[in-house]
């Protein structure tokens, strides 16, 4: 497969349409430009409307959408069906706002041939979105088999729908998660793969509570890989871990943002708040907007300035 030239890439990631959303739309603070984004999990009953609407107020420039309302296959949900995307487009134009990345729940180590189709319909929505990167895990070591075959057949997957991915201008990203949290599997399955298309969610929660991988070490070992990033922060308890409001837990979140910072990264630093999966923790009116005020500080002292 002919390799996509490093110019094209670069012009199809999150923070180059963020600056093309953010030319056409009114003028706003470079405050609000910074490259600060959050996930839907953290609003599952919210509409389209409510979340993009939620984003301009408090100087967000990027939704990556993982689940809507009652659908957590957004390819399910009639406000993503293609006749109603013209009319998001420029919905998020109009407010200077991108689509980070479409979360699939795709997993790669499932022979399941659903994975792969679920997977592909993401890849089509991203294409029609005009969003730079999809979503897939990893996501589990299969019972009675090796881990080398394993992680085989997850690099082979990744490679089939990179080729797809790569076709449609959309770079897939596997996530830091599940099996799949420390650095040496994740470069492991990458250099497997090895196609400029498939690339590296980096959700800094689980390298450090997982894996025990300090933020810098991270990032040495997969920063090249780097496209999107999930932050959040919480504390042990006795049942495992709780999600507290960012800089309030144990969670080095300034330490990865600074990490991250850098090495020159260019995507956006979004806010996976799992209300979804935890409906007792914060409201996500409450836990979004601190995260904007915290993350902005990190950001502004770790040099990064609004596009």
């Amino acid at each position: 497969m002919r390799l996509l030239p490093r110019r094209a890439f670069l012009q199809s990631s999150g923070f180059a349409l963020l600056g093309a959303a953010c030319a056409s739309a009114p003028r706003v603070s470079a405050a609000k430009r910074l490259p600060l984004g959050f996930s839907t999990l953290g609003c599952p009953t919210w509409s389209l409307g409510q979340i993009l609407d939620f984003a301009e107020r408090n100087g967000l420039v990027a939704i990556e959408l993982r689940g809507l309302q009652d659908k957590i296959d957004i390819t399910q949900h009639p406000d993503l069906a293609p006749e109603r995307l013209p009319k998001l487009r420029q919905q998020l134009a109009d407010r200077g706002l991108a689509v980070a990345c479409l979360g699939a729940s795709a997993r790669m180590h499932d022979m399941d041939a659903a994975q792969l189709d679920e997977a592909g319909r993401y890849i089509d929505l991203a294409q029609a979105l005009g969003a730079p990167y999809v979503r897939v895990f990893g996501d589990r070591y299969v019972e009675g088999e090796t881990r080398e075959a394993t992680r085989e057949r997850i690099a082979a997957n990744l490679r089939r729908l990179g080729e797809r991915a790569y076709n449609r201008g959309v770079t897939l990203l596997i996530e830091s998660h599940g099996d799949f949290t420390d650095s040496a599997s994740l470069r492991d399955i990458l250099e497997r793969v090895n196609l400029p298309a498939v690339a590296l969610l980096w959700d800094a929660h689980h390298t450090f509570v997982a894996s025990g991988e300090a933020p810098e070490e991270t990032v040495r070992q997969l920063g090249r890989w780097i496209r999107h990033t999930h932050l959040k922060d919480s504390v042990a308890v006795p049942s495992g871990r709780k999600y507290v409001l960012t800089g309030t837990g144990e969670v080095p979140v300034r330490q990865q943002i600074e990490a991250l910072a850098k090495t020159g990264y260019r995507g956006f630093y979004s806010f996976e708040w799992e209300k979804r999966w935890h409906p007792d923790i914060e409201e996500p009116e409450v836990a979004i907007r601190q995260y904007a005020e915290v993350a902005s500080e990190y950001l502004r002292g770790a040099g990064v300035r609004g596009a």
